[in-house]
This record gives structure tokens, C-alpha cells and sequence, in this order.
């Protein structure tokens, strides 16, 4: 027997293994024997652990967590949840899309308003973190994006879209919240301050794609381009000098619309951002903020790895709220 078929059967053996053992767990749940089966979930869950057994750990958490929120035990649940967390945090496994799938589905499964989800949240893209996606792996993003919306969380779903890669489903969360929650007076914005988000992000194309969708979309925007709106004129002739990449034409384009662009203090400050990005600016030589602004420009956007490589310093990090 060659190594490869021996790794293969005692691969199999240990699925085997897992199987029989996640039975005789799920007849301990359906017979109401909770705590005995959550405790004994945890013990397995160890000593699979201490044998180097990460994968069945995590698919023998994964499964007990899904079971015990099916029987709403949802302090159980989260727990193994964790477990799972921990697996992958504790492993070498790479970052897959069934992995991630698993995450985005436990998520959905929890109480919105539970503090395990923020702490399970948090733990999920900082492990998902890898290679260019620093920030949490776009997958993951768009899954948890997705469930927001459906909980009708519509700032935490922008918030993640924004890190995901789809500029569609953002758009047609956008229009959706602008409708349901918005000002027919406020409809420019809501694509305006996403657009330039992902200019921020360095995301041109999902950029783009959201105010195209958006504005063909939304029930309360004409046909354009030109728009009746100003702000919406302005961030589509934005949207061509970033292809164009000439510093003049931005400059000229702020100073005209500047108008549009008081409605929102943090317009100029994304624009701060993007034409450091986009047409070679150089970074403000300090930020000091104070009070709502100040907590708005600390944590989120800041210059990347690579942009520092590049010779790009940033003191202005901008938060994308």
C-alpha cells in the first residue's frame, strides 16, 4: 500500500470515527440531555485538539453548534461556535470557501443582538485575514453582508459590502435602505458616501459598479447621465478622472462642486484620501480631530502595506463607518 493510500484510509477512519461518535452526541440532544451532550462536546473537542485532530475537531463543533441552535440552545451553540474559531485559529487550514460558508452560516444562525456574535464576528475575519485581503477575506464579507440585510442592519451591511467585492448587492442594499429608511431629498448621498468608500479601498471597479446599479435602480433618480441631482454629476465625472488619473482635473472638479460637497463634512475628507490614492497628492502633514470627527477619521483606512512599500505615507486613516 503506497503512503498516499494509507493517509487516505486513515483519513477515512477518522471521519468514520467522527461520525459514530457525532450520533451517539445527537441522541443525547434529542433526548433533551443538553448539558451532558454540551460538556461532553467540549471533551471531544480537546482531546481531538491535543492529537493534532484539528479538522475533525472543527466539523464535530460545527455540526454540534448548528444541532444545538436547531433546538434553540443558543448559549451552546455559540460556545461550540467558538470551538470552531479556535480550531482554525490553533491549525495550519487554509482559508476555503466551505470554511468560510461554515462561518457565514453559524453567524446567521445566532442572536443579532448577542454579545457572543460581535466576538465571534471580529474572531471570523481576523482569522480569514490573509495574503491581500487584510481586512477580512471578501467572501466572508459578502456572506455576512447578505444575512445584515436580511435582518434589515442595513450601516452594518454597507459595512461589510464595502469590504466584499459586490458592488451589485451593495447597490440594491442601498437602494432598498434609502427607500425604506432615507430622505427622498438624501437619495444622491447614500451612493455618493459608498462610492467613495471604495475609492478609499482602492476598489475602482466596485466603485463603479454600485453607482451604476444604484442609479439605474432607484426609483426616485431620472435616467442619467446627467443626473437632476448635482452630487450624483459630480461623483460620475469622479469616477472618469480616477481613470484618467490627472491631478487637475480632480482639483477642478472639488472646487466646482463644493456646493454639493458641504452636505456631508466627510465628503472632503474621502477626497483628502482619494486623491492621495488616485493623483499623487501628498498626505496632509497632520490630522488632529477632535469630538464625532475625529472618531470617524481614527480606525478604519489607513495606508496599506504596499502603499507604504510604494513610497505612499498616510496620517490621515479614515474610518469607514
Amino acid at each position: 500500500m503506497s503512503e498516499q493510500e494509507v493517509l487516505t484510509c486513515s483519513s477515512a477512519r477518522n471521519r468514520g470515527g467522527v461520525q459514530r461518535v457525532e450520533g451517539k452526541l445527537r441522541a443525547s440532544v434529542e433526548k433533551g440531555e443538553y448539558y451532558e451532550a454540551h460538556q461532553m462536546y467540549r471533551t471531544l473537542f480537546f482531546r481531538y485538539m491535543s492529537q493534532g485532530k484539528h479538522a475533525e475537531a472543527r466539523e464535530l463543533m460545527y455540526s454540534g453548534a448548528v444541532l444545538f441552535f436547531s433546538h434553540n440552545q443558543k448559549n451552546s451553540a455559540a460556545d461550540l461556535s467558538m470551538l470552531v474559531l479556535e480550531s482554525l485559529e490553533k491549525s495550519d487550514a487554509k482559508v476555503i470557501d466551505d470554511i468560510l460558508e461554515h462561518l457565514a452560516k453559524l453567524f446567521t444562525l445566532m442572536d443579532p443582538n448577542s454579545p457572543e456574535r460581535v466576538a465571534f464576528v471580529s474572531r471570523a475575519i481576523k482569522w480569514s485575514s490573509d495574503g491581500s485581503a487584510k481586512l477580512g477575506h471578501p467572501k466572508l464579507h459578502q456572506q455576512l453582508a447578505v444575512t445584515l440585510w436580511k435582518e434589515q442592519n442595513y450601516s452594518e451591511s454597507r459595512y461589510h459590502f464595502l469590504h466584499s467585492s459586490d458592488g451589485e448587492g451593495c447597490a440594491d442594499m442601498l437602494v432598498e435602505y434609502s427607500a425604506s429608511q432615507g430622505y427622498r431629498s438624501e437619495v444622491d448621498m447614500f451612493v455618493a458616501q459608498a462610492v467613495l468608500q471604495f475609492l478609499c479601498l482602492k476598489n475602482k471597479p466596485s466603485a463603479s459598479v454600485v453607482f451604476t446599479t444604484y442609479t439605474q435602480k432607484h426609483p426616485s433618480i431620472e435616467k442619467g447621465p446627467p443626473f437632476v441631482q448635482p452630487l450624483l454629476n459630480f461623483i460620475w465625472f469622479l469616477l472618469l478622472a480616477v481613470d484618467g488619473g490627472k491631478l487637475t482635473v480632480f482639483t477642478v472638479l472639488c472646487e466646482q462642486y463644493q456646493p454639493s460637497l458641504k452636505r456631508d463634512p466627510m465628503y472632503n475628507e474621502y477626497l483628502d484620501r482619494i486623491g492621495q490614492l488616485f493623483f499623487g497628492v501628498p498626505p496632509k502633514q497632520s490630522s488632529s480631530y477632535g469630538g464625532l470627527l475625529g472618531n470617524l477619521l481614527n480606525s478604519l483606512m489607513g495606508a496599506s502595506e504596499e502603499e507604504a512599500e510604494e513610497g505612499q505615507e498616510d496620517s490621515s486613516p479614515i474610518e469607514l463607518d
